[in-house]
Formats: C-alpha cells, structure tokens, sequence
C-alpha cells in the first residue's frame, strides 16, 4: 500500500514524501519513518496507517497531542486528503497513491511552492527534518509548543468520544436502564445482562462498519459498562493503589494524584450529562441530591473515600468532580517513619502525649495528610476508652472497639434537617465521651471543642487548616468569633492557652512527600499573647538529584511541661528525644 505526506514546516518549507507501505511513525527520534527533531515532538509522536483505502492517524501518547483541522485527538480518526494534521509546528495532508496535488487549469491549486515541491520516492523513505528553519538566511530557534488553532465548524471522524456515546446510548435503549429496577437485580446480575447486551451493540455496530478498525472492543464495552453502571472512566483509577485524589475538571479533563505528583489521564467522559449521572450515582444512595438549586454536594463511596461535586452554574466549564481516596491498607506509625513523615523519636513523642491525654490540634494545609495523621493518632487511645469521632464526611477508620463514629447532614431539597458538626460536639458531650475526635474544625464548633477540652474532656484531637503553629491558634480563635458568641478576644486566648497541649503543623512540599515540619507546645499567657515553644522542627536543606526534598527532624531541646510532671509522678518516659537539654 502507498500513500504520500505532504509536510509543511510553519514559516518554512514543503516536502512531499512518498512511503511504499502501510503505516509510518512520526517522531522526534531517528527510529521514526518521518523524524522531526523539535523539542515539541515526543520520542514516538504519531502513527499513520492507510488500510482498506482509508487513512487513520492515531497519537502515540504524545505530550503536546496530535491535531487534526485544530481539535486535539482522542482516539484513532478516519481522515481525507483535505484534513490538516498538526504535529508540533508542522502540518502534514496525506494523500492515496492515485491522488495527485490537486491543479485548476493546469496551475498548481496552492501556487508556485506546491509546483515547485521536491518529490522523495524510495520505496520506504526516512525523512529528517532541519534543527531550525531558515528564513532570509538565518535560522531560527524552535518555538514553544503550542496546540494549533482550533477551526471552527469541523468535527473528528471516528472519534473514540462519539463512538462511546453511541454504545452507551444504544445500550441504555436496548435495556432501558431507566426504567429498569435496579434494587430488583443484583449488582452482578445487573453487569452480566449489560454486558451480554453490550456485545451485541458493538457486534452490530461491527458488521455495518460503524466502529474503527483499529478501536480496542474489549476496551469500548469495558468503558461503556463503567459509564452506564459505575463511575466511568473513573472506575481504574479507583481501583488503582498508586492513585491517591481523582479530579475531573469538566467533561474532557480529568486529572488523577500519584505519588504526590499530578497527571492529566488520556481519556474524557463522552459528555457533561455522563459526569452528572456518575456524580448522581455518588449522592442518591446517600439521600443526598445536586442540581440548579444545591449545585454542590459533599459525599463518600462505599470504599470511605471522599468525594466533592460542583456543577453549573456554579462551575462553568461543566460539572467538576474530586474525589479523595480512602486507603484500604490502615496506616500505622510504622507507615510514616517509612515515608519521613517523622522519625521513631517523634513517633513515640506523639504516642505518649496521647497516651496521658493531651489535647493535640494538628494543623496543614489542603493535602497535607492531617486526616491521615489524625486517624493514626486516634488508633493511639487505649483501648477500654470511650471514642466518639465526628466528621463531616466520615474518613476515620479506627481500631478500637468502643468506637462511635458520627456524622453531620446537609439540609434537604426543603433547606430542612441540617445537622452541623457544632450540633454534633454539642451532643457527643452527652454520650459520656473519654475522648473527642473532630474530623475538622472550619467554624464556631471550634467554640464547643475548646470547651469540651476545658470541662474533663482531656485528650481530644481535632485538625485545621493553618500554615504554622502559630497561625493555628490565631485561626482556632477566629472560628470562635464565627459562633455568634460576643467574647472578648482576651477570654478566648485564655480558653486557648488553657485546652490546646499541643499544635502538630503538617506541611506537603513540592516533590508531593508530607512531612510534619513542626511541633509546639502551648505554655500559657503573657499579656494579651498566648506563648509557645517548639519542641521539634523539620530543617529543610535542598534537592537530591531527583528534586525530592531533603531535610533533617531536629528538636530543639526544650523539654514539654507535662514530662516532667510525668517524670515526678514516676511515669517512665525517654528524655533522650529531646536531644542534649
């Protein structure tokens, strides 16, 4: 099979290029049929195929994409001759053995550089471009990697999208799987029927010439099963370990955490109503609901794992989604020393604080691993004691089996019947707690915890967003403004330096590792300021060569108030985590 490339640098000059054989590789490396070597270009770039008389281009994974008449692929596609495909800053047309460049009145259709186009005809050519462009006899540097713009009016043939939108949509029609009562079949009777349907639809679809030669079929029922009955293109990525948040931006970009690192996936949901339905499939189970009128929600999985929606208007460019994974593995301290989140010393630190009952508030910001430090901790409590947790959306997962574990409610679609975590504190004083654990403070149930603390409650945790110790309390005092409550700002400082122990400050650094960079102790008040002293702190001291942060735990050397009165009640506690005193 021949066919020919017609490649045109942006700005520069036109190679038409004649390949004896039925697909070709387009790369920045000199293993490609066509090598272009640009610092746009990915490795392996694009492939071409011409089978059956017909031309398919497929992106190879590249990191700048392929573009086909200005609108990135997303999957095999069916072209013509006329259709423009953008490779970095080059433009191919290809063309079938039979097709010449097209001339009106014996003229070339684009011009003299179209006549004057050299013609490279080995039977399987390998073609390099240039570094750099010449133009009036200076080169020119590479330009930036930029996608090309986009052209209006004109929509991919063969699209992976479209192609799953049909299946999905054929398969709800040939089940009617709105009407079909779902508590009536089970869960796996439910997929066994989808799927023998689903077979069908593509067979058919198959044999009228309706699918893409080159489309995986195990894949296209794989995707339209998990868009019809379970969260989509998401259900790999929730079913992959090293994925820890999932994070769908709109319809055609979902972005997934790994190893503290962020990546866009390959794949996008056939449509803006496919992310609704799989958010709708999160909340309704929950008695929850999203629409106009309650554009976002906070929900769980089965799993434990938690989840945040937003939809329009609120979000304009469609229905947002993220989605917190719940570990299955239950973390230890062991799993942290592991990690360098801290070392043994201050693992043993933080056991005996919660072991003699110190109210400890752990602070960070968004994806810090509070949660994760918290419910470690909370697994710390001596077992014959009474737990009461409670959460907004409930993430702690804990050992002990005198646990009771709340959790607060939204307000229905009338506004009725919310339950705050401030409702919650307040109650759980009437359950004869031992210990309170607060999943998070954001507002005036900062208040109760304070006062929980303060009336024989010793030894609750709790977390909140800060970005130091000191900053924790000066938040933990602005909630308390937030309870309606007018307090004199000296009266709750004193409330403060007399329930927090401890403030632990979790900080998630730019190579994605979680560390606990600092701990204080609260030591009373001087004035109108609440005084604080450091007992550990991380020293961060640069990069190794793969950017990971590198770093020491140092104690400072004070020794907490509580140890030596634990010392003097004959408790044995290990000085030596202090350092030289």
């Amino acid at each position: 099979m021949s066919f020919s490339v017609i490649l045109t640098e942006k700005g520069g000059s036109t190679q038409r290029l004649d390949f004896d054989a039925e697909e070709i590789t387009i790369g920045r490396v000199d293993e490609n049929d066509i090598c272009l070597p640009k610092g746009n270009i990915s490795k392996k770039h694009t492939r071409i195929v011409v089978k059956d008389g017909r031309i398919i281009v497929l992106d190879l994974k590249s990191t700048n994409g392929t573009y086909v008449n200005g609108k990135k692929l997303a999957g095999p596609q069916v072209i013509s001759p006329d259709d423009k495909v953008y490779i970095g800053d080059f433009i191919l047309n290809v063309e079938p053995p039979d097709l010449e460049p097209a001339r009106t009145n014996g003229q070339p259709q684009d011009g003299d550089a179209m006549a004057e186009m050299p013609t490279m005809t080995p039977a399987r050519p390998h073609y390099v471009a240039s570094e750099a462009t010449h133009r009036d006899g200076q080169p020119q540097p590479p330009p930036k990697a930029a996608p090309p713009p986009p052209v209006q009016g004109i929509s991919p043939v063969g699209d992976d999208g479209r192609t799953l939108q049909l299946a999905h949509d054929r398969l709800i029609e040939a089940l009617d799987l709105r009407r079909l009562d779902l508590d009536a079949l089970g869960s796996d009777e439910l997929w066994e029927k989808s799927e023998a349907a689903l077979r069908q639809i593509v067979a058919r679809m198959d044999q009228t010439g309706e699918l893409d030669p080159h489309v995986d079929r195990e894949q296209l029922v794989q995707d339209v099963l998990n868009e019809a009955l379970g969260l989509g293109l998401l259900e790999p990525y929730l079913a992959d370990d090293t994925v820890s948040e999932i994070m769908v931006n709109g319809p055609n970009q979902v972005y997934v955490e790994r190893e503290g690192c962020l990546e866009r996936v390959e794949k996008a949901f056939s449509s803006a109503q496919a992310v609704l339905a799989v958010i709708e499939r999160i909340v309704a189970p929950l008695g929850r609901h999203v629409d106009e009128s309650s554009p976002l929600v906070d929900a769980r999985l089965r799993d434990g794992s938690r989840v945040n929606a937003i939809i329009p208007p609120l979000a304009l460019k469609g229905p947002c989604l993220t989605i917190r994974k719940f570990k299955r593995e239950l973390l230890t301290m062991e799993h942290l020393i592991g990690y360098g989140t801290l070392t043994p010393q201050i693992a043993q630190f933080l056991d005996t604080c919660v072991k003699v009952r110190r109210n400890l508030v752990i602070s960070g910001g968004t994806g810090s691993g509070k949660t994760t430090l918290l419910n470690i901790l909370s697994g710390c409590i001596p077992e014959q004691e009474r737990i009461v947790t409670i959460e907004d959306a409930a993430e702690l997962q804990l050992a002990q089996e005198h646990w009771i574990q709340l959790e607060s409610r939204p307000p229905n679609i009338e506004g009725k019947g919310q339950i705050t975590i401030r409702d919650l504190v307040r109650n759980a004083l009437r359950m004869r707690p031992d210990r309170i654990v607060v999943g998070e403070c954001r507002g005036g149930e900062a208040l109760d915890m304070l006062q929980a603390m303060n009336t024989g409650h010793d030894g609750s945790l709790t977390t909140l967003h800060a970005n130091s110790t000191r900053d924790a309390l000066a938040r933990m005092e602005t909630m308390v403004l937030m309870s309606g409550m007018d307090l004199p700002v000296r009266a709750i400082r004193e409330q403060i330096a007399s329930a927090v122990h401890l403030v632990i400050q979790q900080t998630r650094f730019a190579d994605g590792s979680r560390r606990v960079t600092a701990i204080s102790e609260v030591s009373g008040m001087e004035m109108d300021v609440i005084t604080m002293q450091d007992i550990f702190q991380f020293q961060q001291e640069g990069f190794d060569d793969q950017g990971a942060v590198v770093g020491r735990f140092v104690p400072t050397g004070f020794v907490p108030r509580f140890y030596d009165d634990l010392q003097r009640r004959g408790i044995p506690v290990d000085m030596d985590v202090f350092g030289e005193r």
